[in-house]
């Protein structure tokens, strides 16, 4: 029988709260695993995304990344996360590389305060009115802020800007309904929904269909990264910085900072905490 380690960190997680930021399973050395034993372990873990390592002649480590249900292409905890284990096992310095199937990552670190670098934006127009949009998201027309957007730096999602805090706060998704709106090519549903204060600190949820119900992610790093193309489409200033918050409501706080330098390059960072470590056998 083959023994696999992993650990297990929160990411995007507070200085003060150990059990902050969003949980991420990390497998050192997946040699030897195919795709149903990675999918297997995921469901077993049951956390929003697993991540399996492996050798690359491309980038410092080949990384793929798995929710409960599918493969992703790329995911911004899992990729900070993934890549703290790795700089910890390779000790490859500061900066890094990570292959995923969305192209290769850089990332670097500051201690244990990682940030990586997107793909550029692309994103398109979205289909549903903003009546529809509200309805979905069972809060008011009048909610709804400037224009959402399909934003895609690696992994699309609906972004969606609402006018306060209080409206963010209110979300309460409908299941039908986000299947309909919220729905990608492959069957997957979900929206990112936000808003600003005038300290320039955002308020964030990220909703997915899951079951018969919805889901909650506590940080989503791919939606952040997402957020900065929403800005650049959205022809502001460059170069910004922002502060962002997520995961409040289901008690898992969660801190990300989001900067576009002058160059519209989308920068991605949080706080990395390992929690444990250890083996399954298989």
């Amino acid at each position: 029988m083959d023994g696999y380690a992993y650990r297990l960190l929160n990411v995007f997680a507070t200085e003060a709260n150990a059990f902050s930021g969003n949980p991420l399973c990390v497998f050192e050395d997946a040699r030897g695993m195919d795709d149903t034993t990675m999918q297997a372990l995921a469901l077993q873990f049951n956390l929003s995304e697993t991540t399996f390592i492996f050798p690359s002649d491309k980038a410092t480590a080949r990384v793929r990344i798995f929710t409960p249900d599918y493969e992703l292409p790329f995911a911004g905890h899992p990729t900070l996360g993934t890549a703290h284990v790795v700089c910890d096992i390779k000790q490859p310095g500061d900066a890094l590389t990570l292959e995923m199937k969305a192209g290769v990552v850089p990332v670097t670190a500051h201690a244990s305060r990682w940030t990586l670098k997107s793909n550029s934006p692309q994103w398109r127009k979205v289909e549903a009115t903003r009546v529809q949009l509200a309805t979905m998201l069972g809060i008011n027309e009048a909610d709804i802020g400037n224009e959402p957007l399909w934003v895609n730096t690696g992994s699309e999602q609906l972004v969606i800007p609402l006018r306060s805090h209080d409206a963010v706060l209110r979300c309460n998704p409908a299941v039908e309904l986000l299947k309909r709106y919220g729905t990608l090519k492959d069957n997957h549903f979900l929206a990112y929904v936000w808003s600003e204060s005038n300290d320039q600190t955002i308020t964030s949820r990220f909703f997915f269909a899951k079951g018969n119900g919805y889901a909650e992610d506590p940080a989503t790093g791919s939606a952040c990264a997402n957020l900065g193309g929403w800005f650049i489409a959205s022809h502001l200033t460059m170069p910004l910085h922002r502060r962002v918050r997520q995961g409040d409501v289901i008690k898992r706080p969660c801190e990300l900072e989001l900067n576009i330098n002058a160059d519209a390059h989308i920068l991605v960072s949080g706080l990395v905490k390992e929690i444990g470590r250890g083996t399954i056998v298989l």
